[in-house]
């Protein structure tokens, strides 16, 4: 399951973060364009706490905006997370679907996602990583212990610490997604997208029983991409669950989606008692170990005495 994502580079710092060898691996490196469509008004906000109905950026084969772009070039898309299919009549926002979650199952049974994916309308959703909640435990969702999911980076850049990496430094997440396109009966269209998940692996089998196809390599995001080469059935064999993958444990802050500040995916740090309140306890303790009853008082025949009941303080 994938329900939040953490993306809190700025569009030029995503396309720089995003560069990729060109087709045949030879040459510099390039950058993705980015493309801004309407989308009803909705553009990408960067953000430590991105939930489903806002927009982040995906990559896409830029054959789908010009079928005589080359093989192997790639835009950056602003999408809103949970696809909208492109049958839904009203307004966008109506059609009461549960979409930014596509179960690798039953892909190609459902209405919802077949024509997206046989079609070719597969991208590549990047991030800084995602959070998953313990529901191996049986806990209050409230209570779940929440963990921050992501690429294992090169030596000396900590994900979740902006100053130790710059966009060329840090290895993003690419999860397998589809997207489709809604247009509205004033002819206004919104890019939307879904990520594609199946059973975990041992890898987090532990913590939750689902978990986002993640493209664990650059051949992999390519040919996910390269829809013209790459016929559907060949594109579901690259979907297979990831080793490639490391996480800690953050606070239950980011279980609200209204929190979008940095706290959402630093570690938790260790609690340590207060020397201070731990001397004052100790000092009470002493004290009040030494306190004897009237009946002790009175009793000196060697025969042991029974000790006060102690009252914690209010």
């Amino acid at each position: 399951m994938c329900g939040r994502t953490c993306l809190t580079l700025s569009p030029e710092g995503v396309c720089r973060a995003c560069r990729y060898a060109p087709k045949g691996g030879k040459g510099a490196k390039q950058q993705p364009l980015w493309r801004s469509e309407y989308n009803q008004g909705k553009a990408y906000s960067p953000s430590y706490n991105i939930a489903p109905t806002d927009m982040t950026p995906v990559l896409v084969s830029q054959q789908h905006f010009e079928e005589d772009a080359a093989a192997g070039v790639r835009v950056l898309v602003p999408m809103m997370w949970g696809i909208v299919p492109f049958w839904h009549k009203g307004e966008y926002n109506t059609h009461g679907l549960t979409t930014n979650n596509c179960r690798l199952e039953s892909l190609m049974t459902s209405k919802l996602y077949k024509r997206s994916f046989t079609s070719g309308q597969r991208c590549v959703i990047v991030c800084e990583g995602f959070y998953e909640w313990q529901t191996t435990k049986k806990a209050r969702s409230s209570e779940r212990d929440v963990f921050f999911i992501h690429s294992p980076q090169a030596e000396g850049v900590k994900i979740e610490d902006k100053s130790t990496w710059e966009p060329e430094q840090v290895d993003l997440l690419k999860m397998a997604g589809i997207y489709d396109v809604w247009s509205s009966n004033s002819g206004d269209t919104l890019f939307s997208y879904t990520v594609i998940t199946f059973q975990s692996n041992e890898k987090l089998s532990w913590m939750h029983d689902r978990m986002p196809a993640i493209l664990d390599s650059e051949e992999k995001v390519a040919d996910w991409l390269d829809f013209k080469r790459v016929g559907p059935e060949d594109a579901l064999k690259l979907l297979k669950p990831t080793e490639k993958i490391t996480w800690h444990q953050v606070s239950k802050y980011v279980n609200s989606s209204r929190n979008k500040g940095e706290e959402c995916n630093k570690p938790i740090k260790e609690e340590r008692k207060s020397p201070i309140k731990s001397k004052m306890m100790q000092s009470w303790l002493g004290k009040s170990q030494k306190i004897k009853s009237p009946k002790e008082e009175e009793s000196d025949s060697g025969s042991e005495a029974k000790k006060p009941k102690l009252e914690a303080p209010e």
